[in-house]
């Protein structure tokens, strides 16, 4: 099944890419929680954290290393900022695709709130 997230990377369906290599796409959310919201993808499709395999642990060290060059680009990593993955329907996941939410931008406070 082909998600969102995989047109986007595929750039069949716009979307501001904030960063691009070739295992991971990153892209502003169009619902940002906070001043800077971004979603970093892998070009793989992995539905959810319960779906990584062991050779794909690579990929995962990969999307911590580029929301660390995102942060430091988009100047929130000296003041902080928080990743978040969520993983199936109690757990939020809203897209069956693997993807880390970077949010900052702002003090986030223990939990996200939608204002």
């Amino acid at each position: 099944m082909t998600t969102l997230f995989t047109k986007i990377i595929q750039r069949e369906i716009p979307a501001e890419i904030v960063y691009r290599d070739d295992r991971v796409t990153a892209f502003r959310d169009i619902r940002p929680l906070a001043p800077v919201h971004v979603l970093i993808v892998p070009n793989k499709e992995i539905p959810s954290v319960n779906d990584v395999e062991e050779d794909e642990e690579a990929l995962v060290g990969h999307m911590f290393v580029v929301a660390k060059k995102i942060a430091r680009k988009e100047e929130i990593a000296e003041d902080g900022y928080r990743l978040m993955i969520n993983c199936g329907k109690h757990g939020g996941q809203e897209i069956p695709h693997l993807h880390m939410h970077l949010f900052g931008g702002r003090p986030l406070g223990p939990m996200l709130v939608n204002d």
